[in-house]
């Protein structure tokens, strides 16, 4: 069984929304931030992608994948990055699943792998948790060099890979996962990766894909805001506007959760870059309504003109999300 708390939609990650590099806000510290800063300076990417557990425990850091392009390179990644109600393994033993997983991956030669498998698999696990994914990366090129049938060894690599900005590796890696799983959960991911290589063909493909597998709408949401942001980044202001306003991401929600914060984010960026001053500051203002400190909306709405009285909440996303610039 996969596992999908490594990336999948829980989190916020992929990928939060990205806002194209005007000044407005730093995004220099993801691998998306830091290719946009060798070429253009006005995508989206997506925040990371961050598990949650059912069980209180100690915050770990959030996505794509977060300033990071949404759904990624606005990521995520990060990114962003999936919803996970599952524990992660212990850093002593695989949890049963996905030893089961290796072994059925790697058949008769699994004897032979399973002792520097497993600790080679717990090592990239522990690696990608604190978010050394330089280090997630190595140790997992093992495992799937050993046993490249094993979809979560997949899934991570790709995963550790996307966080450093590696996109062709992670794209092919992360196919390989949908390939052996007909997942759609890390589709959001690879189109961030498929948009930073310039392919928004393949982005308008995937997201199609993603469409028809039926995700959790926090998956869909993310994929739409990369595909949002990759028109953006063709110039078409006014498609990108289009697919997020007909899904709804300008829609009022009394208790909205971040899915509806981030998607206000890039819709709020996207008004203001094709000149709707008013919408644009009306929706940082109904974010910040919600979430004072969320994001960089205190000094989005700056230059508009208003600074609404917020109400203080407890949740407090910190970087933007996917598809804004």
């Amino acid at each position: 069984m996969v596992r999908k708390g490594w990336g999948s939609v829980a989190r916020r990650g992929a990928s939060a929304v990205r806002v194209a590099g005007d000044g407005h806000r730093n995004d220099g510290d993801t691998p998306e931030g830091r290719r946009r800063s060798r070429t253009r300076s006005d995508d989206f990417v997506p925040e990371r992608w961050v598990r949650t557990d059912p069980e209180p425990r100690a915050k770990t850091a959030t996505t794509r994948t977060a300033t990071t392009r949404t759904a990624t390179s606005n990521g995520l990644h990060p990114r962003g990055q999936q919803t996970d109600h599952r524990r992660w393994p212990s850093r002593t033993e695989l949890p049963a699943d996905l030893a089961r997983e290796l072994a059925s991956a790697a058949g008769a030669d699994w004897g032979l792998l399973s002792e520097r498998v497993t600790e080679r698999m717990l090592s990239g696990i522990g690696a990608y948790e604190r978010e050394r994914y330089r280090d997630a990366a190595r140790m997992l090129k093992t495992v799937v060099d050993a046993v490249p049938d094993a979809p979560s060894a997949r899934e991570l690599l790709g995963l550790s890979q996307y966080h450093q900005g590696h996109w062709k590796v992670a794209s092919v890696n992360l196919e390989a996962y949908a390939t052996l799983t007909g997942s759609v959960d890390q589709h959001p991911v690879r189109m961030d990766c498929q948009r930073a290589q310039g392919r928004p063909r393949r982005v308008e493909t995937l997201f199609a894909e993603l469409r028809q597998g039926s995700p959790d709408p926090e998956v869909l949401s993310e994929g739409r805001l990369v595909l949002a942001g990759t028109r953006a980044d063709l110039g078409d202001l006014g498609a990108a506007i289009t697919l997020l306003v007909e899904a709804g991401a300008g829609r009022m929600v009394r208790s909205p959760a971040e899915r509806h914060l981030r998607q206000w984010y890039v819709l709020a960026d996207l008004m203001e870059r094709s000149g709707d001053v008013v919408k644009a500051r009306e929706l940082f203002s109904r974010i910040q309504s919600f979430e004072p400190d969320a994001y960089d909306v205190r000094d989005r709405l700056e230059p508009l003109g208003r600074r609404p009285t917020a109400r203080s909440r407890t949740r407090r996303p910190t970087k933007p999300p996917a598809g804004a610039r």
